[in-house]
Protein backbone atom coordinates (compact mmCIF):
# COMPACT_ATOMS: atom_id res chain seq x y z
CA UNK A 1 0.00 0.00 0.00
CA UNK A 2 1.61 3.62 -1.02
CA UNK A 3 1.63 6.85 0.61
CA UNK A 4 -1.24 7.81 -1.48
CA UNK A 5 -3.70 5.24 -1.07
CA UNK A 6 -3.58 5.70 2.82
CA UNK A 7 -3.25 9.37 2.69
CA UNK A 8 -6.28 11.68 3.67
CA UNK A 9 -6.71 15.47 3.85
CA UNK A 10 -4.42 16.31 7.37
CA UNK A 11 -3.71 19.57 7.36
CA UNK A 12 -0.36 19.81 8.55
CA UNK A 13 2.80 20.03 6.51
CA UNK A 14 4.66 16.60 6.63
CA UNK A 15 7.87 16.18 8.60
CA UNK A 16 8.50 12.71 8.21
CA UNK A 17 8.38 11.03 4.26
CA UNK A 18 9.20 7.83 4.61
CA UNK A 19 9.44 5.47 1.03
CA UNK A 20 10.14 2.12 0.26
CA UNK A 21 11.78 1.77 3.09
CA UNK A 22 13.95 -1.52 3.63
CA UNK A 23 15.78 -2.69 7.22
CA UNK A 24 17.71 -5.60 8.15
CA UNK A 25 19.13 -6.94 11.57
CA UNK A 26 22.02 -8.52 10.19
CA UNK A 27 20.66 -11.08 7.47
CA UNK A 28 17.37 -11.34 8.57
CA UNK A 29 15.47 -8.40 6.13
CA UNK A 30 12.70 -7.16 8.13
CA UNK A 31 11.16 -3.79 6.23
CA UNK A 32 9.78 -4.94 3.13
CA UNK A 33 9.00 -1.03 1.46
CA UNK A 34 7.60 0.97 4.06
CA UNK A 35 5.55 4.27 2.98
CA UNK A 36 4.33 6.65 4.98
CA UNK A 37 4.22 10.19 6.31
CA UNK A 38 3.71 12.50 9.53
CA UNK A 39 2.83 15.47 9.72
CA UNK A 40 3.95 18.47 11.67
CA UNK A 41 2.50 18.45 15.12
CA UNK A 42 0.66 15.44 14.63
CA UNK A 43 0.69 12.37 16.69
CA UNK A 44 0.83 9.14 15.04
CA UNK A 45 1.24 5.65 16.11
CA UNK A 46 2.21 2.12 14.67
CA UNK A 47 0.04 -0.75 15.44
CA UNK A 48 0.36 -3.71 14.54
CA UNK A 49 1.24 -8.04 16.04
CA UNK A 50 4.53 -8.70 17.57
CA UNK A 51 7.04 -8.74 15.20
CA UNK A 52 5.44 -6.78 12.99
CA UNK A 53 8.36 -4.53 12.30
CA UNK A 54 7.40 -1.66 14.28
CA UNK A 55 10.16 -1.09 16.91
CA UNK A 56 12.03 -1.93 13.71
CA UNK A 57 10.61 0.94 11.38
CA UNK A 58 11.56 3.82 14.69
CA UNK A 59 14.98 2.70 14.31
CA UNK A 60 15.35 2.56 11.20
CA UNK A 61 13.81 6.31 10.63
CA UNK A 62 16.88 7.07 13.67
CA UNK A 63 19.24 5.29 11.98
CA UNK A 64 20.03 2.77 14.57
CA UNK A 65 19.68 0.10 11.70
CA UNK A 66 23.43 -1.06 10.37
CA UNK A 67 21.94 -1.63 6.82
CA UNK A 68 18.76 -0.08 5.63
CA UNK A 69 17.90 1.46 2.06
CA UNK A 70 14.98 3.51 0.77
CA UNK A 71 13.91 6.75 1.80
CA UNK A 72 13.57 8.69 5.04
CA UNK A 73 13.14 12.49 4.55
CA UNK A 74 13.17 14.42 8.03
CA UNK A 75 12.18 17.79 7.37
CA UNK A 76 12.98 17.50 3.78
CA UNK A 77 16.50 16.43 4.31
CA UNK A 78 17.33 13.22 3.13
CA UNK A 79 18.66 10.77 6.11
CA UNK A 80 18.51 7.65 4.51
CA UNK A 81 22.79 7.75 4.39
CA UNK A 82 23.26 9.36 7.56
CA UNK A 83 24.41 8.32 11.25
CA UNK A 84 21.85 8.68 14.28
CA UNK A 85 24.14 11.62 15.51
CA UNK A 86 23.23 13.56 12.17
CA UNK A 87 19.47 12.44 12.48
CA UNK A 88 19.55 12.98 16.12
CA UNK A 89 20.81 17.16 15.14
CA UNK A 90 17.59 17.18 13.04
CA UNK A 91 15.74 17.38 16.03
CA UNK A 92 14.66 13.77 16.25
CA UNK A 93 15.33 11.40 19.64
CA UNK A 94 13.91 7.86 20.25
CA UNK A 95 12.80 6.57 24.33
CA UNK A 96 13.32 3.07 23.36
CA UNK A 97 11.08 0.64 25.24
CA UNK A 98 14.77 -0.34 27.62
CA UNK A 99 14.50 2.99 28.64
CA UNK A 100 18.43 2.80 29.15
CA UNK A 101 18.25 4.75 32.91
CA UNK A 102 21.81 5.31 34.72
CA UNK A 103 21.16 3.33 37.78
CA UNK A 104 23.86 4.97 39.69
CA UNK A 105 22.76 8.99 38.63
CA UNK A 106 20.10 10.58 40.41
CA UNK A 107 16.83 11.51 38.50
CA UNK A 108 18.20 14.96 37.74
CA UNK A 109 21.79 13.61 36.96
CA UNK A 110 19.88 11.57 34.28
CA UNK A 111 18.46 14.29 32.74
CA UNK A 112 21.29 16.58 32.69
CA UNK A 113 23.38 13.93 30.93
CA UNK A 114 22.32 14.19 27.34
CA UNK A 115 23.50 16.73 25.48
CA UNK A 116 21.29 19.49 24.12
CA UNK A 117 20.89 19.36 20.25
CA UNK A 118 18.76 22.13 19.46
CA UNK A 119 17.24 25.08 21.15
CA UNK A 120 14.19 25.12 22.78
CA UNK A 121 14.66 22.18 25.33
CA UNK A 122 12.32 21.71 28.27
CA UNK A 123 13.49 23.64 31.55
CA UNK A 124 13.50 21.24 34.85
CA UNK A 125 10.86 23.18 35.90
CA UNK A 126 8.54 22.23 33.03
CA UNK A 127 9.44 18.75 33.33
CA UNK A 128 8.52 18.32 36.75
CA UNK A 129 5.17 20.31 35.71
CA UNK A 130 4.43 17.52 33.26
CA UNK A 131 6.06 14.50 35.57
CA UNK A 132 5.20 15.60 39.09
CA UNK A 133 6.69 12.03 40.84
CA UNK A 134 9.83 13.20 39.44
CA UNK A 135 10.06 16.34 41.26
CA UNK A 136 9.35 14.35 44.70
CA UNK A 137 12.46 11.77 43.25
CA UNK A 138 14.63 14.09 41.89
CA UNK A 139 17.46 13.38 43.92
CA UNK A 140 16.53 8.89 43.79
CA UNK A 141 18.89 6.57 41.95
CA UNK A 142 17.42 5.04 39.16
CA UNK A 143 17.48 1.86 40.89
CA UNK A 144 14.96 3.26 43.32
CA UNK A 145 12.38 4.24 40.97
CA UNK A 146 9.64 1.77 39.94
CA UNK A 147 8.60 1.02 36.20
CA UNK A 148 6.56 3.87 35.72
CA UNK A 149 8.82 6.15 37.04
CA UNK A 150 11.41 5.03 35.41
CA UNK A 151 9.32 5.63 32.16
CA UNK A 152 8.47 9.16 32.75
CA UNK A 153 12.51 9.87 33.89
CA UNK A 154 13.14 8.18 30.08
CA UNK A 155 10.74 10.88 28.02
CA UNK A 156 12.06 13.68 30.61
CA UNK A 157 15.39 12.94 29.52
CA UNK A 158 14.63 13.27 25.74
CA UNK A 159 12.47 16.29 26.52
CA UNK A 160 16.06 18.03 27.97
CA UNK A 161 17.94 17.71 24.24
CA UNK A 162 15.53 19.89 22.40
CA UNK A 163 13.74 17.83 20.10
CA UNK A 164 10.39 18.20 18.73
CA UNK A 165 10.45 15.04 17.11
CA UNK A 166 9.96 11.87 19.77
CA UNK A 167 9.52 8.40 18.68
CA UNK A 168 8.34 6.55 21.39
CA UNK A 169 8.58 3.03 21.45
CA UNK A 170 5.76 1.60 23.94
CA UNK A 171 5.56 3.90 26.89
CA UNK A 172 2.74 2.25 28.27
CA UNK A 173 4.02 -1.40 28.65
CA UNK A 174 2.95 -2.84 31.46
CA UNK A 175 2.77 0.18 33.62
CA UNK A 176 -0.30 0.89 36.01
CA UNK A 177 -3.26 2.62 34.66
CA UNK A 178 -2.77 5.79 36.84
CA UNK A 179 0.88 5.96 34.78
CA UNK A 180 -0.60 5.49 31.70
CA UNK A 181 -3.25 7.91 32.08
CA UNK A 182 -0.62 10.52 33.16
CA UNK A 183 1.87 9.83 30.20
CA UNK A 184 -1.28 10.34 28.02
CA UNK A 185 -1.78 13.78 29.30
CA UNK A 186 1.72 14.62 29.01
CA UNK A 187 1.53 13.31 24.86
CA UNK A 188 -1.75 15.67 24.78
CA UNK A 189 0.57 18.85 26.39
CA UNK A 190 3.85 18.20 24.09
CA UNK A 191 0.90 17.77 21.37
CA UNK A 192 -0.43 21.24 22.39
CA UNK A 193 3.20 22.69 22.41
CA UNK A 194 4.14 21.94 18.87
CA UNK A 195 5.84 18.46 19.09
CA UNK A 196 5.68 15.38 16.69
CA UNK A 197 5.74 11.92 17.94
CA UNK A 198 5.48 8.06 16.46
CA UNK A 199 4.33 6.37 19.11
CA UNK A 200 4.74 2.58 18.99
CA UNK A 201 2.21 1.08 20.91
CA UNK A 202 0.10 -2.39 21.53
CA UNK A 203 -2.28 -0.66 23.80
CA UNK A 204 -4.98 0.92 20.79
CA UNK A 205 -7.40 2.28 23.41
CA UNK A 206 -4.60 4.53 25.08
CA UNK A 207 -3.26 4.87 21.19
CA UNK A 208 -6.49 6.41 20.45
CA UNK A 209 -6.81 8.68 23.05
CA UNK A 210 -3.88 10.78 21.86
CA UNK A 211 -3.26 9.97 18.52
CA UNK A 212 -4.54 11.69 15.21
CA UNK A 213 -3.78 8.62 12.98
CA UNK A 214 -2.98 5.01 13.08
CA UNK A 215 -0.97 3.62 10.67
CA UNK A 216 -1.27 -0.49 10.69
CA UNK A 217 2.02 -2.34 10.32
CA UNK A 218 2.34 -6.15 9.02
CA UNK A 219 5.29 -8.17 7.84
CA UNK A 220 7.08 -5.06 7.53
CA UNK A 221 4.86 -2.91 5.63
CA UNK A 222 2.39 -0.41 6.14
CA UNK A 223 -1.49 -2.11 5.19
CA UNK A 224 -3.76 0.61 6.40
CA UNK A 225 -4.47 3.76 7.74
CA UNK A 226 -6.82 4.61 10.31
CA UNK A 227 -8.00 8.44 11.17
CA UNK A 228 -8.75 8.30 14.87
CA UNK A 229 -12.24 9.44 13.97
CA UNK A 230 -12.61 6.64 12.44
CA UNK A 231 -11.62 3.97 15.09
CA UNK A 232 -15.40 2.77 15.65
CA UNK A 233 -16.01 2.87 12.61
CA UNK A 234 -12.85 0.40 11.76
CA UNK A 235 -12.92 -1.71 15.22
CA UNK A 236 -13.76 -5.03 13.55
CA UNK A 237 -11.29 -4.38 11.28
CA UNK A 238 -8.72 -3.43 13.94
CA UNK A 239 -8.99 -6.13 15.97
CA UNK A 240 -8.44 -8.75 12.90
CA UNK A 241 -5.19 -7.08 12.17
CA UNK A 242 -4.56 -7.03 16.37
CA UNK A 243 -5.55 -10.83 16.59
CA UNK A 244 -7.29 -9.71 19.57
Amino acid sequence: MTDAQVNTASAGKPLLQVDGLEGWYGESHVLHGMDFHVNDGEVVTLLGRNGAGKTTTIKAIMGLLNKRAGSVKVGGTETINLQARHIARLGVAICPEERGIFSSLSVEENMNLPPKLAEGGLSLERIYDLFPNLKERRRSQGTKLSGGEQQMLAIARILRTGSKFLLLDEPTEGLAPVIVQQIGRTIAALKQEGFTIVLVEQNFRFAASVADRHYVVEQGKIVDMIENEALDANIDKLHAYLGV
